[in-house]
């Protein structure tokens, strides 16, 4: 019985997996749409949002009836609720993914424009932080889940930076305030992303140690002993 519940475990982090891949490389499509001018990729992130929708509703229902059937405890439990909460963050990212399209569209409706410079840095760091947070899921890796945590600063610094170059765009009145609106927007939807892969990356802890780091990321560092393993999963 016991070994039948792990496989049923395994099974649902492998769900989990495969979810977040679709979620990052929607996040690839859009990014790269908006940096090479070519809108076709957006197709492809609503496509994928479909999968991803899917996902998360069969994520949650496994969740739910394993726990309801099976009544785990410790660690196992911990697994089933933070499966559905990282299903809910992937989700979220895909969201994120379609909003960067949207928005996109204005922006390539316009003269390029250099202050494209930074958002691709910032995507690319929002992007490995889902990554590495779900990298994290599958190998039980504490010190790489607060590794994720400390990025998080670097996303809102590039936000601020670009924010503030933008502003200073609409308050010149060059005529390009709808593309420097959209670009904000775009920004802010990157921004969200990084903030989902922390929130991953805070599950991740939990399930692990049983801690909860949410409002207290500076600590994280302090209390995480990657060497602790949780039986299960």
């Amino acid at each position: 019985m016991n070994r039948h519940f792990d496989e049923q475990l395994q099974e649902l982090l492998q769900r989990v997996v495969l979810m977040g891949r679709v979620a990052e490389s929607m996040i690839q499509l859009a990014v790269g749409g908006l940096m090479s001018r070519n809108e076709a990729g957006c197709t492809d992130v609503f496509v994928k949002e479909q999968q991803v929708n899917e996902f998360h509703v069969e994520i949650d229902d496994r969740a739910v009836k394993l726990t309801a059937l099976r009544q785990p405890v410790a660690s196992d439990a911990r697994f089933l609720f933070m499966a559905s909460k990282i299903g809910s963050e992937l989700e979220r990212i895909a969201d994120q993914a379609v909003n960067i399209c949207q928005n996109a569209h204005y922006v390539l409706e316009s003269p390029q424009t250099r202050m494209l410079v930074d958002l691709p840095i910032m995507a690319d760091i929002a992007q490995q932080m889902v990554r590495d947070s779900l990298t994290a899921m599958i190998n039980r890796d504490v010190a790489l889940a607060i590794t994720v945590l400390e990025e998080e600063n670097k996303v809102d610094a590039f936000r601020d930076r670009i924010f503030q170059t933008l502003l200073k765009e609409i308050s010149a009145e060059n005529g390009t305030a709808q593309r420097d609106l959209s670009l904000i927007l775009i920004a802010r939807n990157v921004e969200r992303i990084g903030d989902h892969a922390t929130n991953i990356a805070e599950e991740v802890i939990y399930w692990i140690q049983g801690r909860d780091v949410r409002h207290g990321h500076a600590m994280a560092a302090k209390g995480a002993d990657s060497s602790i393993k949780p039986p299960g999963v």
